[in-house]
C-alpha cells in the first residue's frame, strides 16, 4: 500500500466513523480554517511574492479576500444549508411528507492549479468542509513556495485522516487519481481536465472540471470607451494575464476601435506605470516554459503599446496587438498572460455569430449601453458566467455560481453552490401509518378508475 492509498483509506475510515457529520464540527473546523489564514498572513504574502511576484494589495484581494469572504458566508449560512428541504407531496400521496436530506458524499480530492494558487486551492475546500467530507489537496508544483506553505499549515492545523496536502508532481498527482475518490474537483487546463474525468470514470466518480478557453470582451459602438478601457485593462493584466476568466481578446466595433485603443493604452500606463518591468508589484509569469510559449505570440499582429519582455525575470509588459486574425495562432489556444489582441467588427450580429461559432467560453463581458442588446447578447452566447460593462466581478461574488459549459468546464461553485456541489441531496418520502389509500392496490375497479382520472 502505497502512501496516497494510506491516506485515502485512513480518510475514509475517519468519514465513515461520522465524524464530521454534526454542525458543530463544520462550523469549527471552518473557524480553525480562518484562524490558520489570519496567523499566516505575512507568510502567505512573501509566498506569493516569490511565485508570482505578486503584490500585496493583489495577494489581498485575488487570494485572502476571496477566502475570507467565503469563510464567512458559509458560516453564516451553514445551518440553515444544511436542514432538510421540505417539498410538496402530491395529491396521490396524500398522507406523506417529503424532504431533501444533504449528506456528505465522502472523500474528495482537490487538484488546483498554480495561478491563483492559495485561493484556487482552498475555495473549494470550504465548500466540502461545511458539506461535511474528508479532503485530500494536491496543490500545483509550479507555485512551490505556495504549495510548501499551504502544506505547511494545513498539515499542522487539521488532522490528516480529516484534511491534508499531498505535494509533488505530475506522478503525484497520477498516483492519487488510480485512488477512489467520492468526487474530485479539479481546476486547469482542458488538457489535463480530460485526464481527469478519465481516470474518474474508472470509479464512476463524478467531477467538477473549471477550465478555461477564450473569454471574449466585446466592446460595442455605443459603449463607456473610458470605463470600458479601464475595466478591460484592469481585468486582463491582473495577475499578468494568468486568470481563467481574464478577458482573452477584444472585439471592438469598427467606429470606437481608435478610441478604445489610445483609451486603453493611457489605463496601461496609469495602472502599470510607464516601464511596467521595472514595476516591483507587476506580477511574472509563473516559468519559462509559459515565458517562451507567450513570447511567440509576440511575433504575430502588430505591437500597439508594450511589447517588451525580461526573461530573467519572467516579465512581460502588458501588451495590447492589433492586426490579428482568426487564423493566428493566439487565437487558436487561451493565451493566458500579458497579451491582449484586438479584433474588429460592423455588425454585432456577425460578432455574435463567430463567438458562437467557437468553444464555449468560461466568461464573456459585452460593453454597451442598450439594454436590448445587453439581454439578446447574455442569452445569444452560451459561456459559464460574465459581466455587463465589467470584467471578473462576477466571479468575486459568493452568491453566484461559478462554473464552465462544454469546453470550459462543467459544474460549479463558490458560496452555496459549493456545499451543494460536495453534498449528495437524498430524496425522503415519510408516509403515514393512521391510514392507507387502497388506490396504489391492484383488484380494485374504482382505484383503477381514479387513477386513469388522476393521469389525463
Amino acid at each position: 500500500m502505497d502512501y496516497t492509498e494510506t491516506i485515502v483509506t485512513d480518510q475514509r475510515s475517519f468519514f465513515l466513523n461520522g465524524n464530521t457529520v454534526d454542525y458543530e464540527f463544520r462550523k469549527n473546523q471552518l473557524h480553525k480554517l480562518k484562524d490558520m489564514l489570519k496567523n499566516n498572513e505575512n507568510r502567505i504574502y512573501r509566498a506569493l511574492k516569490r511565485d508570482l511576484n505578486k503584490s500585496s494589495h493583489e495577494t489581498l484581494t485575488t487570494e485572502l479576500g476571496m477566502l475570507y469572504s467565503e469563510i464567512d458566508l458559509t458560516i453564516k449560512n451553514l445551518r440553515m444549508w444544511m436542514e432538510p428541504d421540505k417539498v410538496l407531496s402530491p395529491l396521490t400521496h396524500k398522507g406523506s411528507k417529503s424532504y431533501i436530506m444533504k449528506e456528505p458524499l465522502g472523500v474528495v480530492l482537490v487538484i488546483s492549479p498554480w495561478n491563483y494558487p492559495l485561493q484556487l486551492a482552498l475555495a473549494p475546500v470550504i465548500g466540502a468542509m461545511a458539506a461535511g467530507n474528508c479532503v485530500i489537496i494536491k496543490p500545483s508544483e509550479h507555485a512551490r513556495a505556495t504549495s510548501a506553505i499551504l502544506a505547511d499549515m494545513m498539515n499542522q492545523t487539521f488532522d490528516s485522516s480529516y484534511i491534508t496536502v499531498i505535494e509533488g508532481a505530475q506522478e503525484t498527482s497520477e498516483q492519487l487519481l488510480k485512488q477512489r475518490f467520492d468526487y474530485i474537483f479539479f481546476t486547469g487546463s482542458s488538457r489535463i481536465g480530460k485526464i481527469v474525468m478519465r481516470a474518474a470514470s474508472e470509479f464512476l466518480t463524478p467531477v467538477t472540471l473549471e477550465l478555461g478557453g477564450k473569454s471574449p470582451a466585446i466592446v460595442d459602438e455605443d459603449a463607456n470607451i473610458n470605463l470600458a478601457a479601464k475595466r478591460i485593462v484592469w481585468g486582463k493584466f491582473t495577475n499578468a494575464g494568468q486568470t481563467c476568466v481574464a478577458p482573452d481578446y477584444v472585439y471592438v466595433h469598427e467606429r470606437v476601435k481608435f478610441k478604445l485603443l489610445k483609451t486603453m493604452k493611457k489605463y496601461v500606463k496609469v495602472l502599470y506605470g510607464k516601464e511596467p518591468l521595472k514595476n516591483e508589484n507587476f506580477t511574472r509569469i509563473i516559468n519559462e516554459k509559459h515565458f517562451d510559449r507567450l513570447e511567440k505570440f509576440l511575433l504575430e499582429g502588430n505591437v500597439l503599446h508594450g511589447g517588451n519582455t525580461n526573461r530573467e525575470s519572467l516579465m512581460i509588459e502588458p501588451t495590447i496587438l492589433d492586426k490579428v486574425t482568426w487564423e493566428d495562432s493566439m487565437m487558436k489556444e487561451e493565451i493566458f498572460g500579458p497579451i491582449l489582441p484586438v479584433l474588429t467588427f460592423t455588425n454585432i450580429e456577425d460578432a455574435l455569430y463567430n463567438i458562437k461559432s467557437m468553444e464555449k467560453p468560461l466568461a464573456l463581458y459585452y460593453f454597451g449601453e442598450s439594454e436590448k442588446m445587453q439581454q439578446q447578447v447574455m442569452e445569444y452566447v452560451s459561456f459559464g458566467g460574465g459581466s455587463i460593462n465589467d470584467t471578473l466581478y462576477h466571479l468575486a461574488n459568493p452568491h453566484l455560481p461559478f462554473g464552465g459549459v462544454g469546453n470550459s468546464g462543467m459544474g460549479s461553485y463558490h458560496g452555496k453552490y459549493s456545499f451543494d456541489t460536495f453534498s449528495h441531496k437524498k430524496s425522503i418520502l415519510k408516509q403515514t401509518t393512521k391510514f392507507d389509500i387502497p388506490f396504489r392496490y391492484p383488484g380494485s375497479k374504482l382505484a383503477s378508475k381514479v387513477i386513469k382520472n388522476f393521469m389525463k
